[in-house]
């Protein structure tokens, strides 16, 4: 696999998998249990937005609180 010095945009399965660090079982687990979202078809290939990866996994740490009350001046202050 080639290595890069960033992630880039859009990945295939072996670089998803080394992005995430997770086997391809374990990836192929993690999106039919919809962890992981769905691959887009690019260039005749399966690739995963590195963007839609990074905010899925945001939601699964708790990273990404949407919260839609913490911008609402009503409840804001209460938190």
């Amino acid at each position: 696999m080639k290595t890069y010095s960033f992630p880039p945009r859009m990945m295939k399965r072996d670089v998803a998998c080394y992005y995430l660090q997770l086997s391809a079982a374990e990836f192929e687990r993690e999106i039919s249990e919809g962890r992981i979202p769905h691959p887009v078809t690019l260039g005749r290939q399966p690739h995963w937005s590195k963007a839609e990866l990074d905010a899925y996994m945001d939601r699964l740490t708790g990273l990404n609180d949407d919260d839609w009350r913490a911008n609402s001046p009503l409840y804001a202050n209460g938190r």
